[in-house]
């Protein structure tokens, strides 16, 4: 029996943390979360977690690219004579979460040239790489900053267009790599530059908790976990199924929600007073507000799901002194994700 991963809604603070999965959770178009902070802080916990809440999926079996059986013959680039080409059946899988290690290359990541095959058949064929292993998932990276700043531009140009291209000896190919990518970082070991940052949907910045009470209940509750691990999940189970009934349903509310005129005008003047390069912050602080509203159940983005998630989207935007109305929200803000 594999062990139950810990459950999301049995962490304790990192408030903004939580929202900040959920909102990617909602909305996939966020193109990421950068979580910048000391080692030890729920991070990589908190991700795995929100996995297990995600709704599961209906994949074609022994398809390399995770293709659903609607898009499957459209769009899955393996050769006729592969498995999940004629007569595969369909199984029903949990979202994955894949781990990008640090030493990972370009050929990893992307996919490369098949050389068994090549050896064996005598024929080029393409080997999938972690994208493609990711796709409908996670693609989760600690120590983000530590990668080749290639292989990072590879993967935020992934996450924003929904797709892989490679094109090298011979082989020209793209399939969809669509994924929820979270990149954990601590600034002591250096930072991204400021041209990637950018290319980060949201930021939060993490740290371990100042209150001995919360640090007392995170320890009790994980060495609850510890000892029993079944029985800790069964004990957060109706939390848990709450909160991903919540989440699958801002999923389908999302495409709904609307932004009038008078909040894209306050999106418009906060990003520029914030002194935000360009017109990302823009597009990112109208998603991100478009996903809060709909993880509140509501069809209408309003002023106050600017405001609190303004610190998310522009924290590693600005370029000057920051506007006092998107300082951290207060505690009432992080109710949502409880």
């Amino acid at each position: 029996m594999n062990r139950p991963v810990y459950p999301f809604t049995a962490l304790v603070g990192q408030e903004r943390l939580r929202l900040g999965l959920l909102l990617g959770a909602v909305s996939p178009a966020l193109s990421g979360i950068l979580v910048r902070g000391e080692k030890g802080t729920a991070k990589s916990t908190a991700v795995r977690a929100l996995a297990d809440l995600l709704p599961t999926q209906r994949v074609v079996e022994g398809c390399p690219f995770r293709l659903p059986p609607e898009d499957h013959d459209g769009l899955c680039p393996s050769p006729p004579s592969s498995p999940c080409r004629s007569d595969a059946g369909v199984v029903t899988v949990r979202v994955p979460v894949v781990e990008l290690p640090v030493g990972a290359t370009e050929d990893r990541v992307a996919g490369t040239i098949d050389l068994e095959r090549a050896l064996r058949e005598g024929v080029r064929g393409f080997e999938p790489g972690l994208l493609a292993a990711a796709h409908r998932g996670i693609l989760y990276v600690d120590e983000v900053n530590l990668l080749d700043d290639h292989v990072v531009d590879l993967l935020l140009d992934s996450a924003a267009m929904g797709v892989n291209t490679v094109e090298r000896e011979g082989i020209s190919l793209a399939h969809p790599a669509r994924f929820r990518l979270v990149g954990t970082m601590n600034p002591e070991e250096g930072e991204l530059r400021p041209q990637l940052l950018d290319r980060f949907g949201l930021c939060v910045t993490v740290e371990g908790s100042r209150d001995p009470r919360e640090r007392v209940e995170i320890m009790r509750r994980r060495s609850e976990y510890e000892d029993d691990p079944e029985g800790f999940a069964d004990r957060w189970r109706e939390q848990q199924d709450r909160l991903a009934a919540r989440i699958r349903a801002a999923m389908d509310l999302l495409p709904a929600v609307e932004a009038g005129p008078d909040v894209l005008l306050r999106i418009a003047t906060v990003c520029l007073d914030a002194g935000v390069d360009g017109h990302r912050g823009d597009l990112t602080l109208l998603r991100a507000s478009t996903a809060l509203a709909a993880w509140h159940g509501r069809d209408t983005v309003t002023a106050p799901d600017v405001e609190e998630v303004g610190d998310l989207v522009l924290s590693h935007r600005r370029r000057r002194s920051p506007l006092q109305e998107i300082a951290a929200p207060t505690a009432s803000g992080a109710g949502g994700v409880r």
